[in-house]
Formats: structure tokens, sequence, C-alpha cells
């Protein structure tokens, strides 16, 4: 009974990643009939019917297996630039296709190997948790990627901003004009200030929009920009000095990153310098001096 567990845990996949295809495209096709039956009422239909079919499909394996999206889940994903409803459900059936497709073609690669069963199995379990854990590697590298890519930029932003309402512009119209402006450096931070640009066309307060862009890049910077718009706006004082002032911090606190990073790069250089540079300049001096000797004593 034992020898049975490998094929029978193949099995399981198997069935489990057919029946979700096999839902993905009973759906697609029910969706498809529903258009064409009932053009009259065409507004029935779900939205997310006219999305994509992978994604319905990934969505669907993780409904079955009644894992549901939490708020953190979102944010993260937010952070990472997914900010679709259905965002958190495909990243969680995305895993779980991941796990089965691990265990399944694992399993399968091990069948004709003559290799103990227990071995086989702690083999495909981990190959399997491996590519369970793929997803959250993608999403970190590209959250840290967006994060780094904003604080980057931001003071320039901040710059160009400060210049806008200096020369007489309002703060919305100046917002746009830089959003455009930076668009061309980094369309993460474009794309962030276009979204919070609608947020307060959509009737969003100017203060919750930017505190919202502040969650979604991860950018401490943004929150102490909004709470500085905020309190120019709330005392009456000028919103280009208030700008102009932060400009600098940003841009001294930018300049003392830099000097800390390159005071830290002597330390990390260490490393590769003993276990590379080092033996092998040993090699080069002291070679030709050790040849000779072990041929003098010989």
């Amino acid at each position: 009974m034992v020898e049975l567990l490998v094929p029978i845990l193949i099995f399981v996949a198997v069935v489990a990643v057919g029946s979700a295809v096999t839902a993905a495209v009973i759906g697609r096709s029910k969706a498809i009939q529903m258009r064409l039956h009932l053009n009259d009422s065409a507004s029935a239909v779900e939205p997310s019917a006219s999305g994509n079919g992978l994604a319905r499909m990934l969505g669907r394996l993780a409904a079955a297996f009644s894992f549901g999206s939490t708020s953190r889940l979102k944010e993260e994903l937010a952070n990472a630039g997914y900010y679709g409803d259905a965002a958190a459900q495909t990243y969680i059936g995305l895993k779980l296709l991941l796990l089965l497709l691990g265990l399944a073609a694992t399993g399968l690669a091990l069948i004709p190997l003559e290799l103990a069963l227990l071995i086989k199995i702690n083999i495909a379990v981990f190959v399997a948790v491996a590519l369970f854990f793929v997803p959250n590697l993608v999403a970190r590298a590209r959250r840290n990627k967006r994060r780094s890519e904003a604080r980057e930029f931001l003071p320039d932003a901040v710059d160009l901003l400060e210049v806008s309402v200096s020369a007489g512009m309002g703060l919305d119209m100046a917002w746009n004009s830089v959003s455009d402006e930076v668009r061309r450096v980094s369309p993460v931070l474009a794309d962030e200030m276009a979204l919070t640009n609608l947020e307060i066309q959509l009737g969003a307060s100017r203060t919750d929009a930017m505190r919202h862009m502040a969650e979604r890049t991860g950018a401490d910077k943004l929150s102490s920009l909004v709470v500085l718009l905020v309190q120019a706006e709330r005392f009456g004082t000028s919103v280009a000095e208030a700008l102009r002032l932060f400009a600098n911090t940003m841009r001294n606190t930018r300049s003392e990153r830099a000097e800390e990073a390159a005071e830290k790069m002597a330390v990390k250089l260490l490393f590769p310098l003993v276990l590379f540079i080092f033996p092998v300049m040993l090699i080069v001096m002291a070679g030709p001096a050790g040849i000779t000797l072990v041929r003098v004593l010989g």
C-alpha cells in the first residue's frame, strides 16, 4: 500500500487540475451562450465574465479550496502593482496550481528512477513547496522595485511640483503636469500620480487620495508630504514654500543615504577580497617560491 502512495498523489493532482480547467471552459462557454441569447439584457452578465480565462480559472481553483483573500494580501498585491479585484484570488489560485503541477510533474519524473519511496516523496514535496512560493518571490521583487523607484524619483517630482506651483499653477494642474513629465523616467510614479488624480476627480479628497498613493507605493515620504500639504491648506501658508523646504529635506536625505551606502561598501568589499582576491595574490606571490623550495628539498 505504501508503494501506491506516489501514483495516488499524482492521480489526485491531475484530477484537480483537470477539474479546474474543465470548470473554466464550461464557465466560459456559458458566458458566451448568455451573450448570444441575451443581447437585450447584456448588462445582466457579470463583469468578470469578460476577463482573462486563466485568471478566472485560477480564481475558481482558489475558491474550490476555500482560500479567501485578506486585506493584508490585497495591500501587498497593490504594492506590487496588481490592483484588480480578482488579483488576490488569481494569486492564490496560481500558488495552488504550481503546487499541484509540481507534485504531478515531479512524481511522473521520479517513477522510472530506482529510489526509495520516502526519498521520492520528499523530493516531490520539496519541488512542489518551492514552486508554491515562487509567486511570493515575484511579488516581493516587484514590490521592492516599485518602492525603490518611487523613493528615487520622488524628490525630483516634488521639485517639479514646487517649480510649477511657484510659477502660478494650481496644485491640481501642477500635479497633472508633473505626472506627464515624470513618466519619461519613472512610469511607476507617473501611474501612481495619475491614479491619485483620478481619485480626486471621482470625488475623493486630496488628502485621502495621496494617502492611498503612499499606501500603494510604500514610500514613507509620501505620508510626510500629505501631512505637509494638509497643514499648508489648514493654516493658509504658502504651498510653494512648504514644497521647497520638503524638497530640500528629501535631497539631503538622499545624499545622506548615498553617503551611508558608500561607507558600507568598504565593509561589503572585505568578504570578496578575503575569499577571492587575497588567495589568488598569495598563490601568485608565494607560488614560485613554494615550487622552488619543493624542488630543493626534493
